[in-house]
């Protein structure tokens, strides 16, 4: 095994005025800083930190965010960046030649996945607040709807027709009340009772109709589905109630009078969800999900050590931060089972990435197809570089937990959750989690938005940021364009995310986005 070395995240300053970025000194790779023409001459000095002064000829054009190569690499060897494994050379690449997918090749991660004992549980000092809605079971929610479920794919047009009878300004005199909408997907039934899919949709249906910015939920099944609504409220041991209400088409009398019906039952909710009102509470009981999507090369650099910074100051607060997406992570493993809890933390992500090893290979897949054409557009290469930018998210306390898809966290500090690297699903089974905040870094520009919990959106790079400039609620790229540090744009995250914590809203909320982005994640035979 070869020792890891910690990833090495920038401070500030170091871009100004340089045509690339080395990012360690053991790096054999750097990223360009702009687009770098043929037959350029470039020089680097040396720095105080180690790193050598550097003498090179651009080979060929090389786009903005590619890697250059910093010395000649004979092919089979290593290529590293953020001073760790990103693949092997796959034929041989001299020093000033454009590193991508023609000459880099993906490998196994060689890292030691041994649990540093050192690694202390961060010391929490709670004195930051937002204004939330208390629930009875001791959590706060962060906005206070309500949510008509579908049980079924055969009762989601029901359920969407009972939430859309709510949008046209019969809400106007709820104040408190953030919207009715309707969680609706393409399950429920046609499925093992005893699998792996069914039990994910489980969790994700309890967790939606018990997640803290939920105030009131009414669930509409069908009647003969698979997922029996009764089954769901047992296993999960929910009770109903006058917030908590229950309905099928069979035993209804069909479409029309079931979502008459759902409009009344609805309607005798409003009064007592509209008296919840916000208080000021701890910032301890914030859960955020962290999520990137359409990532680039400086996804790695700038938003998402930006955002594990704020993932840090959340749990110094005794806050929550969720880090999922499991692809997404191989790779990079090594980086968060060195911070495990215990040793049990630690063999339950590799568990969980073992599943995935077999899981691909059932399927005949590799995990290697992720990085996305568009990341690769973008500078990515092989899935370990684009992990090893993704675990930043996370930060650098502790890691105190693992959790299955949609499985109640119920551990403070940075946790691990079980999911897919698709967006939609990974998210939808965060805030089954409980997560009541997401923080969304993008660098290609996903527009992505999310309900019942807000979803804030962080760009990578100023240029993305001022062409989409109505969706990216942060610009993180100031890292790169700026000189501003990842502590000053985490600390930025961090306090805007207590803001949307008490109602301020993110773009993607103004523009109304979340309801068609619940997406249960789909495992087994559909028969």
């Amino acid at each position: 095994m070869v020792e890891s070395t910690p990833v090495v995240w920038l401070d500030g300053k170091e871009s100004a005025g340089q045509p690339f970025l080395r990012l360690a000194p053991v790096d054999n790779v750097a990223v360009a800083l702009r687009t770098l023409k043929e037959g350029e001459q470039l020089s680097l000095p040396a720095t105080a930190d180690g790193q050598a002064a550097l003498e090179l000829t651009v080979a060929t054009r090389i786009m903005k965010g590619h890697k250059i190569a910093l010395a000649d690499v004979a092919k089979g060897a290593r290529v590293q960046k953020y001073a760790q494994l990103i693949g092997i050379a796959a034929e041989d690449i001299r020093a000033g030649e454009h590193v991508h997918t023609h000459n880099l090749s993906f490998t196994s991660a060689d890292a030691s996945h041994e649990r540093d004992t050192s690694v202390q549980p961060v010391e929490v000092q709670c004195t930051d607040t937002f204004m939330g809605y208390p629930r009875a079971d001791g959590r706060v929610g962060t906005r206070n709807f309500i949510a008509v479920i579908s049980s079924v794919n055969c009762s989601a047009t029901a359920a969407s027709r009972i939430a859309d009878a709510f949008s046209h300004g019969e809400l106007d005199a709820y104040a408190n009340v953030d919207g009715v909408v309707g969680f609706t997907h393409g399950t429920g039934c046609g499925m093992d009772s005893a699998g792996e899919g069914f039990q994910n949709l489980q969790r994700v249906l309890a967790g939606y109709a018990q997640h803290p910015n939920v105030g009131g939920v009414l669930l509409v099944g069908l009647g003969c589905e698979t997922s029996q609504i009764a089954g769901t409220l047992e296993s999960h041991k929910l009770a109903k109630g006058p917030l908590l209400r229950t309905m099928n088409i069979q035993t209804t009398g069909g479409h029309v009078k079931t979502i008459a019906r759902g409009v009344e039952i609805i309607e005798s909710m409003l009064d007592e969800v509209n008296a919840i009102e916000r208080q000021s509470c701890p910032a301890s009981k914030l859960t955020l999900a962290l999520q990137c999507g359409g990532s680039d090369a400086w996804s790695g650099i700038t938003a998402n050590p930006a955002l594990g910074h704020a993932a840090d100051l959340l749990a110094r607060q005794g806050g929550t931060a969720v880090l999922a997406e499991t692809p997404e992570i191989y790779g990079a493993e090594h980086l968060l089972t060195q911070r495990a809890a215990s040793d049990e933390v630690a063999q339950e992500l590799l568990r969980r990435i073992a599943w995935w090893q077999d899981y691909v290979d059932r399927n005949n897949g590799s995990l290697d197809n992720n990085p996305s054409p568009g990341n690769k557009l973008g500078g990515l290469t092989t899935i370990l570089e684009k992990s090893l930018g993704a675990v930043a998210k996370g930060g650098t306390t502790m890691l105190n937990g693992v959790y299955r898809y949609g499985q109640r966290v119920d551990t403070s500090g940075f946790v691990f959750m079980d999911s897919p690297g698709y967006d939609p699903a990974s998210v939808t089974g965060q805030i089954a989690s409980g997560c009541n905040l997401v923080a969304f870094t993008t660098g290609r520009g996903s527009t992505f938005g999310s309900k019942p919990a807000p979803c804030m959106k962080i760009a990578t790079n100023t240029d993305m940021y001022k062409q989409l400039s109505d969706d990216m609620d942060i610009n993180a790229g100031t890292i790169v364009s700026e000189g501003d540090s990842v502590a000053e744009v985490g600390e930025r995250i961090y306090r805007r995310l207590l803001e949307v914590a008490s109602g301020s809203q993110t773009l993607s909320e103004s523009h109304g986005l979340g309801d068609h982005e619940f997406v249960p994640w789909q495992i087994g035979a559909t028969m």
